[in-house]
């Protein structure tokens, strides 16, 4: 009973121990710390059991196990406790054993003690406490967790997390007013665990966190001692993402990670992973400060499985939870790299471990295939270990999908057999042109490119990047280090545009094209592109045309566009105005000039003409063609000639009078540049000399022939002037009986064609031409006429001609003196089946002679056949026994 007493003295001596220090709150430190309470001004006889001794150095497991009997047990002894009682608590960790208690004396003063924590441990409450900052730098959190099973489980647990944030900790023996501080309630569950949250601004992460704990179960009160702490000292960072494994291509095995967000600060990494496999087993735990971890000697068949977790890596925190295990097994057959993406004309190397049947193969016994269709020389091969193959493609070719594989397969193979698995190598063409335009008003630069040649490659992205000189182009464009991404969109022909605006129209641009795919990334040949060089100027403006007058040449002109300000050459297109017209071009290369002069055939059509330009120095684009300008038909000059004329007279002999009618075609547009407006019929007589008879647009017109001579001119009239050549016709009663033409034949050729000739007399007259009529005999239809050249004996009258009709043709010589008498035949020739004949046999003759000749081939061609087919079943009699010896080419007279 002494010995009780004497303890609980000693208890008490210590526990009265008292120094005005009350502001030395507890620091927090990143890893757990405990929280002991034990009632105030009790003996503790009743929790000592019978039998034991009272010397708390003496204290075991044992002990321990029973004083948590006795407090389980106790239930009446703190029924019998004030409301009001409150206990005293400290802090304490395995680090340090001691226990800093705090009480207040009935003058509210603060007293502080040091009392061992194995006693606190053994009679009192105790927690396991530990306080940490969310990653996301907004949430701190204490966690609080029983260590056993306390007297007070009955009790509703309640848990406040009073707190106040300070800029700076002021060195006052006094704590702050209690109404300084904020309250938070804790969420505690049915197993005596707590969470309390305090939220602090992501500014005032660094100012000081000052806070206790305030525990109420049962009208039981627990305070604990003042804690401090900086939220950025125990930031706890959320467990590593993304973890992954993969063999590199080197062989290794390459884990990876990546952390959830971003903190303030660098981390630290904890990397713990095993390795099971037929050859040996580890474990490793490895700090990293990068976000990956090579392992080496990798063999094929092993499992490996790894964890990660991460700390602050500099300065105090927190190490967060594991992450969930990842575990990655090799297949029997190890490539390294399992997948190539390559560029036409590179070389590449495989590498791979071959087992079989938990056997290692050795490297000397690997061969290689080409989609299992190729060996691949082994001129190729290289042994890098005893156990490591190595296969290199030197210059490759593109790969040419075949159906849905777009890669080509590379197997590594035993001497006898092949593993189904394999390495992808996809050789890619990234030749890819790219072709930029500056726009007429120089504000901006088009860029079109085509993926076709990519296409094949599943997976990969496009992007178009750039960099941008302050002057000009380098004489070898190279890819620049620093350079920047452009938005280009997908059009309808499958280009790509990319809009470059505004632009610096000397600055050379450096462009090339980015494959990113899972494999890496790919640039195509970088080009460098000067705006002001690749300039589309805007098409000439105020583009007219018209055909000069009395000139007769087909004149354009226009104006030049205001940009650029280079010299210009520039492009004529013209053609006649239709549907499709036929265009023509041509050039100007003085850049001066606004308008050009040529040429044309026809002068009285609709030209439709376009112009473009382009820079003189050949940089540069042509530009789009001006809208099109059109000609208008008007009169160019006066008709070449008037129209050709004939008459036809009906004669009254008892008057000596003839109506003489002139008949004419009307002019097309090339003889009357480029209409006719009227005709006028001048005539001229030895008694009445001259005068003229406006007709209009008729092309008949009758006049009345009294004088021995008659001569009329028939002139076509434009908006020019009259026609300047014309032909001349003179009626002449003594020329009308002069007879030159001594016979006329006409020989039927077919329907549409007759052939006439004719013989002539000599003549003193100056012959000029023939005029030729034809009609249908005795009916009044209408004659028919053409102008024969004089020189011409024979010639060919095509029209339709109806065979079972009879003709007559009329041949009138023309002089300078008047018409002569004509020649008229009122039928065919008698011998036209003669002509017919000798005009069919130039059809006939070579129809005959083309016939023979196929003829002719055919029974060749049929004789060689009959010959080999008759004897072909006829055995050689040289190879035949009775015929040994016998010379068949001497002759044998049979008797």
């Amino acid at each position: 009973m002494s010995c009780q007493k004497f303890c609980v003295a000693l208890l008490h001596w210590e526990f009265i121990y008292v120094i005005t220090a009350f502001n030395l709150a507890y620091p927090i430190t990143p890893w757990k710390f405990k929280l002991s309470c034990m009632p105030p001004n009790t003996t503790y006889d009743f929790l000592l059991p019978a039998g034991i001794s009272k010397n708390t150095s003496n204290l075991s497991g044992h002990y321990e196990a029973v004083v948590e009997t006795k407090l389980n047990s106790s239930g009446t002894y703190l029924s019998n406790l004030s409301s009001k009682t409150t206990f005293h608590c400290c802090f304490w960790s395995e680090e340090d054993k001691n226990c800093s208690v705090h009480a207040d004396n009935i003058e509210g003063k603060a007293f502080v003690s040091t009392v061992n924590s194995l006693v606190f441990q053994q009679i009192g409450a105790n927690w396991n406490i530990q306080c940490w900052m969310k990653e996301d730098l907004k949430l701190f959190i204490c966690y609080m967790e029983s260590l056993f099973k306390s007297p007070f489980k009955n009790y509703d647990l309640k848990v406040h997390l009073l707190y106040l944030l300070l800029e700076v900790l002021e060195e006052s023996p006094l704590l702050p007013q209690k109404s300084s501080f904020q309250i938070v309630q804790c969420n505690c569950s049915v197993h005596e665990c707590c969470e309390c949250h305090v939220p602090v601004p992501t500014v005032k992460i660094n100012y000081t966190l000052l806070m206790y704990l305030k525990i109420t179960s049962g009208g039981v009160i627990f305070h604990s001692p003042p804690m401090s702490v900086q939220p950025i000292n125990v930031v706890k960072p959320d467990p590593p993402l993304g973890l992954c494994m993969k063999i590199t291509d080197t062989g290794n095995l390459k884990i990876s990670w990546s952390s959830p967000t971003l903190v303030p600060f660098q981390l630290q990494y904890q990397v713990k992973y095993s390795e099971n496999s037929t050859k040996n087993m580890r474990k490793a735990d490895e700090i990293v400060s990068a976000t990956s971890l090579l392992v080496d000697s990798v063999l094929p068949g092993s499992s490996y499985e790894f964890q990660v977790r991460s700390k602050r890596l500099d300065g105090p925190g927190i190490w967060s939870d594991w992450s969930t295990p990842l575990t990655f097994t090799t297949q029997d057959v190890i490539y390294f790299p399992p997948k190539i993406l390559t560029t036409v004309g590179s070389n590449v190397s495989f590498h791979c471990i071959y087992k079989n049947e938990n056997k290692i193969v050795s490297s000397k016994k690997i061969v290689w295939w080409m989609n299992l269709a190729e060996k691949i020389p082994q001129s190729q091969y290289d042994v890098v270990g005893d156990h490591v193959s190595k296969v290199t493609f030197p210059n490759l070719n593109a790969t040419k999908p075949r159906g849905k594989f777009t890669y080509d397969a590379v197997y590594c193979c035993n001497e006898h057999e092949c593993h189904h698995r394999y390495a992808e190598l996809y050789v890619i063409d990234v030749n890819i042109n790219i072709s930029c335009e500056t726009d007429g008003y120089l504000t901006k630069m088009t860029c079109r490119w085509s993926p076709s040649a990519i296409q094949s490659l599943v997976g990969s992205t496009l992007q178009l990047r750039y960099h941008r000189s302050s002057l000009y182009c380098s004489d070898v464009p190279s890819i620049h280090p620093i350079s920047e991404p452009k938005d280009c969109h997908l059009q309808r022909d499958g280009f790509y545009e990319c809009l470059f605006q505004p632009i610096f129209l000397l600055s050379g641009y450096t462009m090339w094209i980015r494959i990113n795919h899972s494999l890496g990334s790919l640039d195509s040949p970088p080009t460098c592109v000067i705006p002001d060089s690749v300039v589309k100027p805007l098409p000439p403006s105020s583009v007219k045309a018209e055909i000069t007058v009395k000139i007769g040449l087909l004149k354009i002109s226009w104006e030049k566009p205001v940009f650029p300000e280079n010299n210009l050459q520039f492009q004529i297109r013209y053609g006649l105005s239709g549907k499709e017209v036929q265009w023509k071009v041509f050039e100007v290369y003085d850049a001066k000039l606004k308008s050009a002069s040529f040429p044309v055939p026809d002068l009285c059509a609709v030209y439709a003409v376009q112009v473009r330009c382009k820079r003189l120095d050949g940089l540069g684009y042509w530009s789009n063609w001006s809208t099109p300008a059109y000609t208008v038909v008007t009169d160019i000059k006066v008709p070449i000639r008037g129209p050709e004329f004939w008459r036809i007279t009906n004669e009254d002999n008892t008057k000596k009078e003839r109506n003489v009618t002139l008949l004419w075609k009307p002019l097309m547009k090339n003889d009357s540049l480029c209409s006719v407006r009227r005709y006028v019929v001048k005539h001229h007589t030895s008694l009445n000399g001259t005068w003229s008879e406006d007709v209009g647009n008729h092309t008949k017109f009758t006049f009345l022939w009294t004088e021995q001579a008659h001569s009329v001119t028939v002139l076509a009239i434009n908006s020019i002037g009259a026609s300047s050549a014309n032909f001349n016709l003179t009626f002449s009663w003594p020329m009308s009986k002069v007879n030159i033409v001594q016979s006329l034949s006409a020989y039927p050729l077919n329907s549409s064609c007759v052939i006439l000739s004719w013989m002539l007399s000599p003549s003193d007259y100056n012959l000029m031409y023939f005029i030729l009529e034809w009609k249908i005999l005795h009916e009044d239809n209408e004659i028919k006429w053409l102008r024969i050249s004089s020189s011409v004996k024979k010639y060919y009258v095509h029209d339709h001609f109806i065979p079972i009709e009879k003709y007559q043709f009329s041949l009138y010589p023309i002089f300078m003196e008047g018409v002569g008498k004509p020649k008229i035949i009122d039928n065919f020739t008698q011998d036209d089946e003669k002509h017919q004949h000798d005009a069919g046999l130039y059809v006939i003759v070579p129809i005959i002679i083309s016939s023979s000749i196929l003829l002719l081939g055919t029974l060749l061609i049929s004789h060689q056949r009959m010959k080999k087919l008759f004897w072909e079943d006829v055995p050689n009699p040289k190879n035949c026994s009775w015929a040994q010896g016998l010379n068949f080419q001497k002759r044998m007279d049979i008797l």
